[in-house]
């Protein structure tokens, strides 16, 4: 399906934000925002953003992607992922006035772009949708325990390893000194409050992944999350979700689709890796 692209600027409070607008040529009723996470603008890592956008828009998706506040040519201030609710608030705005056709519109986030989305989508009930790519969940004591598990445990049976620490291009010191301050993270967690500590604390107290747990309960649409297996990211989000009853109850009752590309990495930088990204969100996107 044909489609055009426009360059678009949205009013943010008193700075302008700066965006495309990728729309098929035939009236949609669903919409995608891209949410765009850490030090990147609208057009994502490898372009992957402006990619995405085109290949919805071939679908009869629309897709809006655009600069924060502070990012890429947007004005203002930048921001951490947990203060751009306006931002959003203003580009969905924009969304449905620029195409009144539209009916719902479906977040789309990477790392902490995705943990933005979660935190929005529950206020706002033109939301009918995330998708979430490898959330962040970042904790001192979370990543500790990934790269024990996923890095430093994996390395001991590797051949590779052992051929550089037989060779001595290993430096064991230098490991020996990441390994014990992973250790003394990790052990950290005995220092933290337990959940049943957490009881009665406001919620914008919490650490960050209850609150992003709190967030997805509150969350009344669907959900589809995609990780990948070469990030450790990932590994964090994952190593708390399937050592959740929390988390997976919650994946369980709000029919959480959760799919995930082993060979991939952070931000899926191969073609074969992007377009399985692109699939899986169309098919979700039609799904329901």
């Amino acid at each position: 399906m044909s489609y055009r692209e426009q360059a678009v600027r949205i009013r943010c409070g008193s700075c302008w934000l700066y965006g495309v607008l990728s729309l098929p040529d035939a009236p949609c009723t669903r919409g995608v925002l891209v949410a765009v996470g850490g030090p990147q603008y609208r057009a994502g890592s490898h372009r992957q953003f402006v990619l995405l956008a085109r290949d919805l828009a071939r679908q009869n998706i629309a897709c809006l992607r655009l600069d924060f506040r502070g990012m890429g040519d947007s004005e203002g201030e930048m921001r951490s992922f947990e203060e751009v609710d306006e931002d959003i608030t203003s580009a969905v705005d924009f969304f449905l006035k620029e195409c009144p056709f539209l009916q719902d519109v479906v977040i789309w986030g990477l790392c902490d772009a995705a943990s933005a989305a979660m935190f929005y989508a529950q206020q706002d009930t033109r939301i009918s949708g995330l998708v979430l790519l490898n959330p962040w969940v970042r904790t001192e004591q979370g990543i500790a325990k990934a790269y024990l598990r996923h890095h430093y445990l994996t390395r001991l049976f590797q051949v590779e390893f052992w051929k550089k620490l037989v060779s001595g291009q290993f430096d064991p010191i230098a490991s020996l000194r990441s390994l014990y301050a992973m250790t003394k993270s990790l052990f950290l967690v005995s220092n933290t409050p337990s959940k049943s500590e957490n009881v009665g604390i406001p919620c914008g107290k919490l650490p960050l992944p209850e609150r992003m747990l709190d967030s997805l309960k509150h969350f009344h649409g669907k959900t589809l999350i995609i990780t990948s297996g070469k990030d450790m990211t990932a590994r964090e989000f994952l190593d708390l979700a399937n050592n959740s009853n929390d988390w997976q109850n919650t994946f369980k009752a709000k029919q959480v689709k959760l799919s995930h590309l082993a060979a991939a990495n952070h931000t899926f930088s191969t073609r074969e890796w992007r377009d399985q990204v692109v699939k899986l969100t169309e098919n979700w996107l039609r799904s329901w």
